[in-house]
């Protein structure tokens, strides 16, 4: 939180979010977007201190040396109003909220904050399942005139994939793997694609 404000960062998000641009926070960006961060024993900054947050949500946090670890299912509130969550906690503090939740677990319990379009929450991995990540990339098309049609997301898994493609060719064209099969004294297995 301090150096988003001694880099010029907090300013850049504040203007943003005011011209009505979404934004989302989890797990310490979610603490950072309420009104305080109080930190009484020390335990996140090594002594005691309240530091303003950026003021976007109607939330206060208190950080304690307890640490919060869960796996956690969810079920989004409006704008995503339905999409099923799955992901987990991992954090020091507790969070007071005045306002809209984000989501609810599966016992009922409320879960992060909304607030115009500033979303917070402590849930990693919310776009690791597609329901939110459909939504979400509706409601920003939306915003920007898109058709959601046109912007279908791709599941995770098929990101991984493509991602784990990209380097394997990258790796293939930039080593001699001839040299480095010789080296292992293995044979080079015939090229992806190739018939051999």
């Amino acid at each position: 939180l301090l150096w988003l404000r001694q880099c010029g960062l907090e300013t850049a998000l504040l203007k943003l979010a005011a011209k009505g641009t979404p934004v989302l926070g989890v797990c310490g960006g979610y603490q950072m977007l309420g009104q305080t961060l109080a930190d009484p024993e020390g335990t996140e900054s090594g002594r005691p201190q309240t530091l303003r947050g950026l003021g976007l949500l109607p939330t206060q946090t208190t950080f304690t040396a307890e640490k919060r670890r869960a796996q956690v299912t969810a079920t989004a509130a409006a704008p995503f109003a339905g999409a099923a969550l799955t992901g987990y906690e991992i954090h020091t503090g507790r969070t007071a909220v005045n306002g809209a939740p984000f989501c609810r677990y599966a016992d009922g319990t409320p879960e992060g904050c909304v607030q115009n379009a500033v979303f917070g929450t402590y849930l990693h991995g919310l776009f690791d399942s597609g329901e939110l990540t459909e939504q979400f990339a509706a409601y920003l098309c939306c915003r920007k005139g898109i058709d959601p049609a046109a912007a279908a997301p791709i599941s995770m898994q098929e990101y991984r994939t493509q991602q784990l493609d990209l380097l394997a060719d990258g790796v293939r064209h930039n080593l001699d793997l001839a040299a480095v099969y010789a080296a292992m004294g293995l044979a080079q297995p015939a090229e992806r694609g190739n018939d051999q």
